[in-house]
């Protein structure tokens, strides 16, 4: 494999204390029944599951960048803590890590405020261990959420696979689906969907469950997927993510399937920008940005693939998969780069004027400009 490398990329991975304060990685906002602060406002994810199930380790191996190994020395939650995840305007939630053998539902708890305000529900199930309780508990919450907020996107992970089989993981992933559907539909509640991921934090597939749901999120997902399918099509792409710099969450991709390979990929690409970033991309004094709008990398690997990395912002990364000969007409991709990456910031500026403006569907105007100027008159 060999490597170029342009400028520089952020020095985040693992070290937390790098990013501004702003970014909320590396703190914990302490009890829930903490006095009410301003981001109390923000849409909420949480995090439920009995005790031991990887509720922890999940938030601080995707947030926090902690190692897998390091979370066997975690202890156990004793208590909600919120977490501020606000690394871009589009990953902008508080993260509610619930203890496993807190009853929620006990009138000292006020659960309907607790639900009123959360954008997603994420259950976490142990797969090596006997789900029979977790379903029961998973069934209790759904039920009760859903009456609150139907609203709710309501994610289970099937977690710690990793210590699974390939067809224990498809057995287990089935054996739930069929008994939690069958509870909601003995309630009465088939209205209410789950939708179920297999997990683990020793590898990717925890980065692309937590991808999925913080999509569902995002109001601004439709327009970022039609501004990727633009660029691709024009540039001769195969596929790019929209990343997450700090977390390595994909925010939006284009409308061809997620390869898990590819994605994968481009995950460890920003590993090593970033590692390198640390050693050669600060000036000895600290004066300079580690990641700003010069910041690029490619990598061209050995099976005439190339992977092209550029900022969009000080928080977003675009990662591109393509061959080597259509990498040959870097100009052209490179033009269309820098159409995309204008609408992207007007994607941030329509989204925070949009409560002060009228009702205009967000983006509209957005395509238009992409399909003037974003497009290039020769032929690709």
């Amino acid at each position: 494999m060999s490597i170029q490398y342009e400028t520089t990329l952020a020095d985040s991975y693992g070290v937390a204390d790098s990013f501004p304060k702003d970014f909320g990685y590396g703190e914990e906002d302490g009890d829930i029944e903490d006095s009410p602060t301003p981001s109390d406002s923000k849409p909420r994810m949480l995090l439920m599951g009995l005790r031991r199930s990887g509720k922890s380790s999940i938030q601080k191996v995707v947030f926090h960048k902690m190692s897998p190994n390091e979370t066997l020395f975690l202890e156990s939650t004793n208590k909600i803590y919120k977490d501020d995840i606000s690394s871009s305007s589009f990953v902008n939630f508080q993260i509610w890590d619930f203890p496993g053998q807190v009853d929620f539902f006990d009138p000292t708890f006020d659960y309907e405020m607790i639900f009123r305000g959360t954008g997603a529900l994420i259950f976490v199930i142990d797969a090596q261990d006997d789900y029979v309780e977790a379903l029961s508990r998973l069934h209790l919450t759904v039920s009760r959420a859903y009456r609150v907020n139907p609203e709710i996107n309501f994610e289970v992970y099937i977690h710690k696979v990793d210590g699974l089989s390939d067809d224990h993981k498809i057995e287990t992933q089935r054996d739930i689906h069929q008994r939690a559907n069958d509870d909601l539909a003995d309630a009465s509640l088939e209205k209410l969907h789950l939708s179920f991921y297999l997990t683990s934090i020793y590898d990717h597939s925890i980065f692309e469950a937590f991808s999925k749901v913080v999509q569902k999120l995002i109001p601004q997902l439709p327009t970022l997927e039609n501004l990727l399918n633009i660029f691709i099509s024009n540039s001769g792409i195969e596929k790019a993510f929209l990343f997450d710099v700090v977390s390595k969450i994909y925010i939006a991709t284009d409308s061809s399937p997620v390869d898990m390979q590819s994605y994968e990929l481009c995950c460890d690409m920003i590993d090593v920008v970033i590692d390198v970033s640390c050693i050669y991309g600060l000036k000895e004094d600290g004066s300079n940005s580690a990641y700003d709008k010069e910041s690029m990398a490619i990598i061209k690997l050995n099976n005439t693939t190339v992977l092209y990395l550029k900022e969009v912002t000080k928080f977003l990364a675009l990662v591109c998969i393509l061959r080597e000969e259509s990498f040959e007409r870097k100009g052209l991709i490179d033009y269309n780069f820098h159409c995309f990456r204008k609408a992207i910031h007007e994607v941030f500026e329509v989204g925070m004027s949009t409560p002060r403006t009228s009702n205009r569907p967000t983006g509209t105007p957005l395509m238009k400009t992409v399909a003037l100027n974003g497009t290039p008159r020769s032929t690709v």
